[in-house]
């Protein structure tokens, strides 16, 4: 059953329902009030990224201004985090940048630069975490007749077949989806967009982490779903949830390589965190009688570690590190 209202291809509806002017990114409190993500979490994700900062800035040779770009903010509770964090010498030379298309918080810190649109001559580190899941796709179905696009009444959710879809996007549905499925979500405007991304980065580091699928494991009928008040909903693109869809993350990767010029990594988050001190570990039960306090701060410590590498939750997220103007190996936390 639809409501009279005009369906629209779902890149359309999704961008107005999370980006238009009542939209769910743009009104209202912010993703935090909705979902977890690795940054509301635990502490420990920022103590990881500030290793990852440290690295890079020591890539840089310590340059008087280093960029903390971060793509798709929320309120800014990541920066925030780095920057409590930070020893003071680093966080005098932080140009910390928050990019989100809603308003900028009342309380933010009034160091923290607030913008609608990534800078450009970025020197530092550019962060995308789960930024790239919500930029606006296509949803598409096989027919006898070629790849069509979907389109949805953005009051209900209902669907219904719509227009051939362009060339441009049947070329990346051949090369990037598995050849048999139901419906497909076609993630070029994922590429463009961190290519783009990647292209506003001088030197540094670009680091997208977000939950996403390679080639060979695609889901057959797509993962678009919403998300509201902590709980999983249908997608219904009205403005009242997230509308969401993994990554397909090669993709993603191969298109900020070509842009980069230089190779990336792409790997588990459980294996990312292991690598940057945050292995989840219980600690040792002589420390309890050691140092009774201590062993319940680790034993806390643990706990959000290993919430954040659990290979079934959030340490299945992928991250994908794009180095620019500076060797992969220079970027790795020591």
């Amino acid at each position: 059953m639809t409501s009279g209202y005009p369906a629209l291809r779902w890149r359309d509806a999704m961008e107005q329902a999370l980006y238009g002017p009542d939209g769910f990114f743009v009104a209202g409190p912010g993703p935090a009030a909705h979902f977890r993500t690795s940054v509301h979490a635990s502490p420990v994700f920022a103590a990881c990224l500030l290793r990852q900062l440290t690295a890079v800035d020591e890539a840089l040779g310590r340059p008087a201004r280093l960029d903390v770009v971060d793509v798709g903010a929320g309120r800014g509770e990541l920066l925030r985090a780095l920057l409590t964090r930070a020893d003071p010498d680093l966080a005098d030379r932080i140009h910390p940048v928050a990019v989100e298309r809603a308003e900028r918080p009342a309380d933010l810190p009034p160091g923290i630069d607030w913008r609608h649109e990534i800078p450009e001559g970025i020197t530092g580190l550019l962060l995308a975490t789960e930024w790239l899941d919500n930029v606006p796709l296509d949803v598409a179905t096989p027919t006898p007749d070629g790849w069509r696009h979907l389109l949805v009444d953005p009051t209900t959710g209902h669907e219904t077949p719509g227009p051939t879809v362009s060339p441009t996007d049947t070329t990346w549905l051949t090369h990037w989806w598995p050849p048999t499925p139901t419906r497909a979500e076609v993630g070029r405007t994922r590429d463009e967009a961190w290519a783009e991304a990647v292209g506003r980065v001088e030197r540094g580091l670009a680091l997208a982490v977000d939950y996403g699928h390679l080639r060979d494991a695609r889901p057959l009928d797509g993962t678009l779903t919403g998300y509201r008040d902590g709980r999983q909903v249908s997608p219904v693109p009205d403005g009242s949830c997230d509308v969401t869809a993994h990554v397909a993350m090669d993709s993603v990767a191969a298109a900020g390589a070509r842009v980069a010029g230089c190779a990336y990594t792409l790997v588990s988050q459980r294996e990312a965190l292991r690598a940057l001190g945050a292995d989840g570990g219980r600690p040792p039960l002589a420390l309890a009688s050691r140092d009774p306090a201590g062993y319940l701060r680790a034993l806390a410590g643990a706990s959000a570690a290993a919430e954040l590498t659990d290979p079934a939750g959030l340490g299945g997220h992928w991250w994908l590190r794009q180095p620019v103007g500076v060797a992969p190996e220079a970027t790795m936390a020591r």
